[in-house]
């Protein structure tokens, strides 16, 4: 019987690379399942227009409308829905909730552009795919939202 609060598999998994030291050691799973990437992420916001203002204004993604009056945040090849507290459309997470979201978005654009635009500082770190310098602030709902670059 698994733990289904954290379920960690030990067994049939080979160092595939380790990553700048050993703090970043990536696995090949046994699994035969592969994610190959994220289609979409739902976020829970008390306020669609405040929400869809800051993610466009702010971030610079664009507003989606679909399926009626369903709105979404689209970057790249990646696509944010937005679900009003208390109106979320199912399937739902169980217990959906404004500002419970970490993310971290990746952006070409110099980070001193964009502290500058968001009035922040930044820090580096070193995520798995390697030393990554990166912004942190909230969106009106709390949620904490990370702009990195990649460092070469």
């Amino acid at each position: 019987k698994l733990n289904k609060k954290y379920i960690f598999y030990t067994f049939g998994r080979q160092c595939s690379s380790v990553l700048g030291g050993l703090s970043s050691v990536r696995f090949r799973s046994s699994c035969p399942v592969h994610i190959s990437h994220l289609d979409h992420l739902v976020l829970t916001v008390q306020d669609l227009n405040k929400s869809t203002h800051f993610y466009s204004k702010v971030l610079g993604m664009e507003v989606v409308t679909f399926k009626g009056d369903r709105k979404a945040l689209s970057f790249g090849e990646q696509k944010l829905n937005l679900h009003q507290a208390g109106k979320e459309f199912e399937p739902k997470a169980k217990t959906p909730t404004p500002g419970s979201a970490d993310r971290c978005l990746i952006t070409k654009t110099p980070l001193t552009t964009v502290a500058a635009h968001l009035k922040v500082t930044y820090i580096v770190r070193v995520p798995l795919m390697g030393p990554i310098r990166s912004l942190y602030f909230r969106d009106p709902d709390d949620n904490l939202i990370e702009v990195s670059n990649y460092q070469q």
